[in-house]
């Protein structure tokens, strides 16, 4: 079966978006990364391959013919007027959050103290601000990529840094699902540049896993967040005993 150009293009794009090589689609899919290669090249594939590499995505068979119409790459950062919306409305930015990790309405109205009304009406929001389409029904199609990232030093990561990152460390890591690693040690340039990459991989496994479990229900997941970061840095409380051209 040949699947047409926008089709296979839109695919492309999913997988760009989630950061997830035709080496880690073809292991999902159980064939050589040769054959995923030459299925995309030659847009040879059955409707059932086309479903599997839509359920591996999160997406259904609608919802990328919709994005193949539509031509354009998923958006890997937020303008920063986006950004300050979100950091202004709490409930706004919940509702951007359960939207792109594809939240059904029933669960949200299960889980949340939401209104249909009010639902409703943060959907139309972020409709409006540009990072959601909303859609019949109240589905909505995020804009963004799954896993987009933050502006350097943009209003979120301010935020964060002011406001989330104490309510983050607050209580300990101590659950069964927690896991904090406090490490520090000298390394050579290129020993830290080899952490920064690994840092980068860590990221695309944390996106590539969520493009994984996006299709299972509400009740079947768990809010996950990663802080993944490296700097030279010293405790504050160390400064006095540095020599002055070391501060």
């Amino acid at each position: 079966m040949s699947v047409s150009i926008d089709l296979v293009n839109a695919l492309k794009r999913g997988l760009r978006a989630q950061g997830m090589t035709y080496r880690e689609l073809a292991q999902r899919l159980k064939l050589s990364e040769a054959a995923v290669k030459r299925m995309f090249s030659r847009r040879a594939m059955s409707l059932l391959r086309l479903e599997q590499i839509c359920e591996v995505l999160g997406v259904g068979l609608a919802e990328l013919g919709a994005e193949a119409g539509r031509g354009r790459e998923p958006m890997a950062q937020l303008e920063r007027a986006q950004e300050q919306a979100l950091v202004d409305d709490p409930a706004l930015m919940l509702a951007m959050f359960l939207s792109i990790n594809r939240w059904r309405q029933e669960d949200v109205m299960a889980h949340f103290e939401f209104t249909l009304p009010q639902w409703t009406g943060l959907l139309v929001k972020l409709d409006r601000l540009g990072i959601i389409e909303l859609m019949p029904g109240n589905r909505a199609r995020p804009l963004t990529a799954r896993n987009f990232r933050w502006l350097v030093d943009g209003p979120m990561e301010r935020h964060f840094r002011g406001t989330l990152l104490g309510d983050y460390f607050a209580d300990p890591f101590d659950g069964e699902q927690d896991r904090l690693l406090l490490l520090s040690g000298s390394l050579s340039p290129d020993g830290v540049t080899q952490m920064k990459q690994r840092l980068e991989d860590v990221a695309r496994e944390f996106d590539g896993l969520l493009a994984r479990d996006a299709s299972l229900p509400a009740s079947e997941r768990v809010g996950v967040s990663l802080v993944l970061a490296q700097k030279p840095w010293l405790l504050r409380l160390f400064g006095p005993y540095r020599r002055a051209q070391d501060r």
